[in-house]
């Protein structure tokens, strides 16, 4: 199980990937936008998910994901740490949201990082 010093380190070898005390707690922004953050005590991630996805993603698995109630008009999901298998499916949590708060240059270099492997 995943703890709270494995997203940090997981999410510090993302590229451009900075950690910023926000709101009373870490987050992680890559070129300066936030992508994920550690609420509730360290022991959940918030990431970024697209409004579409996130309620099948909550409705599929919720014992590991819920929306937070403040962030209902965002798109972010919470992830409980205790219920993510292992750190590969971290690393795709946290690879995916990177994707969707990085800039297009770092897109372009990195084109596989956070995408399915096929």
């Amino acid at each position: 199980m995943p703890d709270a010093e494995d997203v940090r380190r997981i999410a510090l070898s993302l590229p451009d990937t900075t950690e910023k005390i926000a709101w009373s707690m870490p987050t992680f922004r890559v070129a300066g936008k936030m992508f994920a953050t550690l609420p509730e005590d360290e022991t959940s991630i918030a990431v970024r998910c697209p409004k579409e996805e996130r309620n099948e993603l909550v409705l599929a698995e919720p014992g590991k994901f819920w929306i937070a109630d403040h962030e209902s008009q965002f798109a972010w999901v919470r992830a409980r740490l205790d219920a993510i298998e292992d750190e590969g499916e971290l690393r795709d949590i946290l690879a995916d949201s990177w994707r969707q708060a990085a800039p297009t240059r770092l897109l372009e270099a990195h084109p596989r990082l956070g995408l399915p492997v096929e």
